[in-house]
């Protein structure tokens, strides 16, 4: 199976550059006694308008009636130490394929815990890895990119149990130290029954606790859970997501249907659940249970069916994934709502603060939300 990356996003021009001190190095909850994941900051941008708040405060910030589609993916110890030759390799396990080969990325380690990238291939490449797995490498995942290849694994089915026994979560050098799994699932993380999950965090939901969950649900906001499977990240060249693994089903497209005819709002908890609900839709925006593949880019020409909100981090100014903010909200809400975050020193990556877009308020509404 050869897949197709989506269509690049050009350079962003005008934006500022993120600095080097507003990225999060640890989660929330290690950055003082007392504190917990919900401990971080909420920008809320309605339009071109902006707020500040705690994530604490977003019930207050929701209407009874709207719906939140969040992603149950597991977050896998997706990093395995291996050799190719005498060199040493770090190997990312991103995607797994339907006839059981595994998408990989083979990285350099770079001396201090993290990895730099690595020439791709060639086809036929083997690597040795730990309690005895050999991985070949076999042909690259798209045309013309030769970072990710899809690679078979012997003996078979053993890549779950490598994860399991091997394996740590991918970290990235703005990261001060190696983090436990645990710190990387969410609250809303379900096993799959075939070893699947996301090579990367749907960060987005990592802030949510059970007592904030709780909150919520009494306060009339509902959930829809969907699943997509998020593969590697380019963390140097900001590539667009490769085709993922999705599944909406019968329940939670039958209550976003619902909530939409009931004048509530559909606000998706992160870029991958935009993704997979999105990928559901009909041209006219009705959700339909669905499985599969989904090679689905957001782009502000395509614009969104369903999604009127987004709870997303704050992406860097080249990431693919702002051409998705931008066809839920438009580029000048999100060029001013990134503007007021740079200067109020927000936190950016997956352990870092959260921007919240919703709908511009008119007269009549505007009552509705906490402030």
């Amino acid at each position: 199976m050869t897949l197709t990356a989506g269509v690049p996003r050009e350079p962003v021009r005008g934006w500022r550059k993120v600095p080097e001190g507003l990225s999060a190095r640890v989660p929330a909850e290690q950055r003082g006694p007392g504190r917990g994941r919900d401990d971080v900051r909420l920008l809320v941008s309605r339009g071109t308008a902006v707020a500040h708040h705690a994530f604490r405060e977003l019930p207050g910030l929701l209407r009874a009636g709207d719906v939140l589609v969040v992603n149950t993916s597991p977050t896998l110890a997706a990093a395995v130490d291996g050799r190719v030759g005498h060199a040493r390799v770090v190997v990312h396990f991103s995607t797994r394929g339907d006839d059981g080969r595994w998408a990989v990325e083979l990285r350099d380690p770079d001396g201090a815990g993290t990895s730099r990238a690595r020439a791709g291939g060639p086809a036929g490449s083997r690597v040795r890895l730990p309690g005895g797995v050999r991985l070949t490498l076999e042909e690259p995942l798209a045309r013309g990119s030769g970072r990710l290849w899809w690679a078979r694994v012997s003996p078979g089915g053993a890549v779950p149990g490598l994860l399991r026994e091997y394996g740590r979560p991918i970290r990235y050098s703005y990261t001060e130290r190696d983090q436990p799994l645990s710190v990387h699932q969410t609250v809303f993380a379900l096993p799959a029954g075939d070893g699947s999950g996301s090579a990367e965090m749907p960060s987005a939901a990592r802030p949510f606790t059970s007592a904030l969950v709780t909150e919520l649900v009494s306060r009339g906001v509902q959930f829809a859970p969907v699943t997509l499977h998020t593969g590697v990240a380019s963390a140097e060249v900001h590539e667009p997501p490769y085709p993922e693994r999705f599944a909406v089903s019968e329940a939670s497209a039958l209550l976003i249907g619902a909530v939409r005819a009931g004048g509530g709002r559909v606000i998706a908890v992160g870029t991958t659940a935009v993704r997979a609900v999105e990928s559901a839709a009909d041209a006219d925006g009705v959700v339909r249970a669905r499985a599969g593949w989904t090679d689905l880019v957001v782009t502000p020409a395509r614009g969104v069916r369903v999604v009127d909100g987004l709870l997303t981090g704050l992406h860097e100014p080249e990431a693919s994934h702002l051409l998705m903010l931008e066809a839920v909200a438009g580029r000048a809400a999100i060029e001013r709502g990134y503007d007021e975050a740079l200067d109020a020193r927000y936190l950016w990556h997956e352990f870092g603060d959260l921007h919240l877009i919703l709908p511009e308020e008119s007269p009549d509404t505007s009552h509705c939300f906490g402030n």
